[in-house]
């Protein structure tokens, strides 16, 4: 089999056709029909009747600002298809600082969505089995868990697995949404609205619409992951970004000609999408399976940001704004570190809110938001630069889209600061400074490394290697093999306590070395505290003072044994010895590692 040839089919193979990412990257756009409608419903109640009139009104204006955002964002896979989505066209366009600024806001969206999605799941389960609400913690752990291990195996196989709710909730809301509009009346009778308490103004107006625009999360996450796509990867990415923005927009539109047409209003123990789902179909089995896949489809939405977070993690490891590490693939095309960090970081707020969602959703939504406004006006930039065909149209639909957004994230801010916004803005300014440490610290080795510039002739180094052993035995006669083929002079050093009665003495130790004569001297070193580190480090100290070697080297040999339960059993003496002489001296550390097979032991 010729592997080299088998490889890129392999790799695509583990990337994302259009089915599979919506599946993968648009749960949390289409999972928020069952929490984004709600919210707009729970503001505007405060009006009673008179204000719920106006659910629709907004509805329209978050579904206009949906569509400039999805049209804005075609755009932007087309001219990024490298990914990143705001940060990308920041970093290209509008500097990185800014860009910086966008990836921050972006991360934090990222973490929140994964933490609401999975505590709105297991509160819609506890709802459904109160007994439960005692574990929800432990059941958004085991969710969490869940999820994680699915994307570590691989972006495709959690898509497939994601497909099948993913159509059934869809299939469900459109159901809902028809035999709604073509019932004469409702199945059960509308919830009695209570008496306003305000007037339909401006204000309330504003903040509804800011309530609703949290569905509007995760519509970026596509443009964040066009690589994650089969070739042709742009046009794939965009016919997905289209297909969610037309489901959606459809799905916020029916919903709320249903809330209107059948007077639904908050209710402390049903849902609005409950209760749309009883007037519509009744109490039934058809309303059971809606509540099951809106729990499920809530529980699995926090894989929008499993597909997107992980590519904008390693783009940014590409500039040196994080460890490098982040940008490694595991052998089934996974950001392995940046879905670890990422399950990490949503642990630590589901644990710390105690599962509670409400806790949680104050500052959703304000990341993303300063991410769309970067990422419109950044596109704005790019289009004049560019000055292709039909530039001019494009940049006005983003500009139409930067206004819209920057409006939007205004009044976000406004609406959210007091509850917990504050919170977004600290995040966002502690990770920039975390990127600028981490990139001045990439900058500083690549000077010290002389990056860039061509070296002069490697020159040839008198070099004494130094063993530290601890008895005669085969991995002594593999480090001193080792060490005779590196270097120019070879010492074995081992260090006796005179206290320890049960230690070999240092004449035994001579002794035995002799015996075997491996034609390499051995020191041998006195310790009267114990310590294994301080008499190499103090001879080593000593040699480097003596000036008669161009470099010294110290060999530390360690088993490899084939077992995980068996090295546990080592006594780790090689780390501690590796980080005593790197801390006091300047030598150079060679730490070996040579596999031990253990014979099997009669009993």
């Amino acid at each position: 089999m010729n592997t080299e040839a088998d490889a890129p089919g392999e790799r695509e193979r583990d990337r994302l056709t259009v089915p599979q990412g919506l599946a993968a990257l648009s749960l949390d756009a289409l999972a928020s029909v069952a929490y984004g409608p709600e919210a707009i419903v729970v503001v505007l109640a405060m009006a009673g009747s008179h204000g719920l009139g106006f659910t629709l009104p907004v509805t329209l204006a978050i579904v206009v600002l949906l569509a400039a955002l999805t049209f804005s964002y075609r755009q932007v896979i087309a001219a990024f298809p490298n990914g990143g989505g705001a940060y990308a066209v920041a970093g290209r366009h509008l500097g990185r600082r800014v860009s910086l600024v966008a990836a921050a806001s972006l991360i934090i969206d990222y973490v929140l969505n994964v933490a609401v999605s999975v505590s709105a799941g297991v509160a819609a389960l506890t709802s459904a089995f109160p007994s439960l609400y005692a574990d929800r913690v432990w059941l958004c752990v085991l969710v969490l868990a869940l999820i994680t291990a699915v994307n570590l195996y691989g972006i495709a196989e959690s898509a497939r697995v994601l497909i099948v709710p993913t159509v059934v909730f869809v299939v469900a809301i459109f159901t809902i949404i028809v035999v709604g509009l073509l019932r004469a009346h409702p199945v059960t009778e509308p919830t009695h609205v209570a008496v306003a308490t305000e007037s339909v103004g401006l204000l309330l107006l504003l903040k509804a619409f800011a309530s609703g625009c949290a569905a509007l999360t995760g519509v970026e996450a596509i443009a964040n992951a066009v690589p994650t796509f089969r070739t042709p990867r742009v046009q794939r990415a965009q016919r997905t970004e289209i297909a969610l923005g037309g489901l959606l927009g459809t799905m916020l539109i029916g919903l709320s000609l249903l809330i209107d047409r059948f007077h639904v209003a908050p209710n402390s123990t049903k849902t609005v999408l409950a209760q749309l789902t009883d007037a519509s179909l009744g109490h039934n089995l058809g309303f059971y399976v809606v509540q099951f896949a809106t729990t499920a489809l809530l529980a699995l939405a926090a894989n929008t940001s499993f597909g997107g977070m992980p590519v904008l993690t390693s783009l940014l490891a590409r500039d040196h704004h994080l460890p490098h590490v982040f940008a490694l693939r595991a052998d089934r095309q996974v950001y392995r570190h940046g879905v670890l960090v990422l399950a990490g970081a949503a642990l630590v707020l589901l644990v710390g809110a105690q599962g509670d969602t409400q806790a949680l959703v104050p500052v959703f939504a304000i990341g993303v938001f300063i991410g769309f406004t970067i990422s419109q006006v950044g596109m704005v930039r790019h289009w004049r630069l560019e000055r292709g065909p039909g530039w001019r149209g494009r940049a006005v639909l983003n500009g139409v889209g930067a206004v819209l957004t920057a409006a939007a994230t205004v009044i976000e801010l406004i609406a959210k600061f007091g509850q917990g916004g504050w919170l977004v803005f600290l995040a966002v300014a502690v990770l920039v400074l975390l990127f600028e440490a981490i990139h001045r610290t990439y900058l500083g080795i690549g000077r010290g490394l002389h990056v860039g510039e061509v070296p002069g002739p490697p020159e040839e180094r008198h070099s004494l290697i130094i063993v530290p052993v601890g008895a005669v035995n085969l991995l002594t006669q593999e480090a001193i093999g080792a060490a005779l083929s590196l270097g120019d002079e070879v010492r074995a050093i081992t260090v006796v306590t005179a206290e320890d009665e049960d230690a070999p003495s240092p004449e035994q130790i001579r002794e035995a070395w002799s015996v075997w004569n491996p034609h390499v001297p051995l020191i041998v070193l006195s310790s009267r505290s114990r310590s294994l580190t301080w008499p190499i480090v103090d001879y080593l100290r000593s040699l480097a003072a003596e000036e008669e070697h161009d470099r010294l080297v110290v060999l530390i040999p360690e088993m490899h044994l084939p077992r995980p339960w068996q090295r546990l059993l080592q006594n780790q003496r090689g780390a501690i010895l590796d980080r005593a002489i790197r801390r006091y001296t300047d030598v150079v550390i060679c730490r070996l590692r040579f596999r031990i097979d253990i014979p099997r032991i009669p009993r």
